[in-house]
């Protein structure tokens, strides 16, 4: 247990130190980068919280993490849709966008999310001490790992049904994988998943993103240009995805 206790309070402190220099490099706009920075470094964090949900620190820190998320993901669908405008040569509608996330992103750095965030983190590896000493955490890595394993099956389930919600899948890949990368040492996945993992959820967040793009487009008149090549975007999309799916299928079997 120590050993899970000491892998755990390590990979805390490290975050939290990221999420500091993240925190910096918003508040003076120091690159375009540090949102999605900002994004990965909580993904982690949630990931490595997320089998820990029973105890009360660790979900009131997934809570918060989760919260900072929330707020970040308009502004990150945002830099990436600019992206892509400056990419089209739609400077005018690029610029627009870019100018709302200059004001937008120092913000997050003062927000009270990430406030509450970084309070809730600094506090954790002492509370983490205090529960192990007080007993609390026997069986810890056996907690884990069942959890893990939980997840593991129900992606095989979920893939495997007809008609699967794309959407849903994505969301279950992401926390397969990102947990498998919090806790290597506890991974029951077959050679070569996380390459695979990768893969679909790359090819379903391409056709995520036709799908959202696609949504704004008729909200947004700007973005009318780009209508029809996002329509034929999104089926090439649905189909690589697919077949992602299918590969990822034909391996967890």
């Amino acid at each position: 247990m120590s050993s899970m206790v000491d892998h755990l309070v390590a990979e805390v402190l490290a975050l939290d130190v990221k999420l500091l220099a993240c925190q910096a490099r918003l508040a003076v706009s120091t690159d375009s980068e540090a949102l999605h920075d900002l994004r990965t470094t909580v993904r982690r964090l949630r990931s490595v919280l997320r089998p820990l949900r029973e105890n009360p620190s660790a979900a009131e820190l997934e809570e918060a993490a989760k919260a900072v998320g929330q707020l970040t993901t308009p502004l990150r669908d945002m830099q990436v849709l600019a992206g892509f405008l400056e990419e089209q040569g739609l400077n005018e509608a690029a610029f627009t966008r870019n100018r709302y996330l200059e004001t937008s992103c120092p913000k997050v750095a003062s927000s009270p999310e990430l406030t509450r965030l970084l309070k809730l983190i600094d506090r954790f590896p002492e509370m983490l001490r205090l529960q192990q000493r007080q007993g609390m955490l026997r069986g810890l890595r056996k907690t884990i790992e069942k959890r893990m394993d939980k997840q593991w099956h129900k992606l095989r389930v979920a893939i495997a049904e007809p008609g699967h919600d794309r959407h849903d899948l994505r969301l279950l890949i992401k926390r397969v994988r990102y947990a498998a990368e919090a806790y290597p040492q506890l991974s029951h996945q077959p050679k070569n998943m996380r390459a695979r993992l990768k893969s679909a959820q790359g090819e379903l967040g391409d056709w995520h993103d036709h799908l959202q793009w696609l949504a704004q487009a008729a909200e947004q008149p700007d973005l009318a240009p780009c209508v029809p090549g996002w329509q034929i975007g999104i089926v090439r999309a649905e189909r690589k995805a697919e077949a992602s799916l299918k590969r990822l299928a034909k391996a967890c079997f």
